[in-house]
């Protein structure tokens, strides 16, 4: 379909979340992390933030909102005292860890490979300053 037989209401979607941004927000530094976690089923707030090292209240709480939003995440309220809250994965998050999971074995795999050329790309960068 050529740009001009686009709906106007579609073209609004498609400007509204393009490609890199939505590839941005799931391989942020936080969302892995968030993803992988919740992956096991639903998890409430306090586990997300034991299971991701590092993160902040604040990030956490951000991370998932754009999450929720993006429709990675489910959010489900508990009417009780306090306030019960869990997140679960949706379909297309599913999706997604499933290939953040074939990701992860790809780096473990090649862990090694990676760590060698890394020093035996810092020890030519050492010997060329050594010479200049």
């Amino acid at each position: 379909m050529s740009q001009g037989n686009i709906d106007v209401s579609d073209q609004v979607l498609l400007e509204a979340c393009p490609i890199q941004e939505v590839l941005t927000r799931v391989a942020g530094k936080w969302s892995i992390g968030i993803l992988v976690a919740a992956a096991q089923g639903p998890i409430r707030f306090t586990e997300l933030e034991r299971a991701v090292a590092g993160i902040s209240r604040r990030m956490l709480t951000l991370t998932l909102r754009n999450l929720e939003r993006d429709g990675m995440l489910h959010r489900t309220v508990y009417p009780t005292v306090p306030p019960k809250v869990e997140y679960e994965l949706t379909d297309i998050a599913r999706e997604l860890h499933q290939y953040l999971l074939g990701l992860t074995q790809w780096a473990e795999r090649h862990r090694p490979e990676i760590a060698r050329a890394r020093f035996d790309y810092d020890s030519a960068q050492e010997r060329r300053t050594a010479h200049a």
